[in-house]
């Protein structure tokens, strides 16, 4: 593993622990030529797979930028990461398992969306605000009047 300090090849495995509950291995790493330590992961990845972007252009599939985006949307919510972390692999092996490799960003979001809405009703809102394009505040009226089918508005 290449040492982002640095840049040397030859680093040390200091400490390897389960990470994740059990779905990645945690690794404390130690750069001899700088001295520097950082930490890596290391998880199963099934299959590689593809985003078709709405555009039509496809890109590889990023984990981290899945991740980034969960927790934007949980960020300052009383979730711990524990349950962000286990939510984020769930999302990626139901990803892996669909038998796809070319999987559409809309069907990326709908799995989000769904994740986040059993977790944390205003990380979904903040998600779809995104993810659905919300452009006034109207938008946001309508999808919380969707959320709570059974009131009906005041007049």
């Amino acid at each position: 593993m290449r040492c982002p300090f640095c840049g040397n090849v030859d680093t040390q495995v200091k400490d390897s622990r389960p990470a994740e509950d059990h779905v990645a291995i945690r690794r404390r790493r130690f750069c001899p030529a700088c001295g520097g330590r950082f930490t890596t992961y290391e998880r199963v990845q099934l299959r590689d797979l593809v985003v078709i972007k709405t555009s039509g252009r496809r890109e590889d599939f990023d984990r981290d930028k899945l991740e980034r985006s969960i927790r934007i949307a949980l960020q300052k919510r009383p979730v711990e990461p524990e349950r962000m972390d286990q939510m984020i692999s769930g999302i990626v092996r139901r990803l892996e398992s669909l038998g796809e490799t070319d999987i559409p960003s809309s069907t990326i979001g709908e799995i989000v969306m769904e994740s986040l809405a059993r977790i944390d009703t205003v990380a979904y809102v903040r998600f779809a605000s995104v993810y659905k394009n919300f452009q006034a505040a109207d938008d946001f009226d309508r999808f919380i009047d969707e959320l709570r089918p059974g009131q009906k508005p005041e007049a």
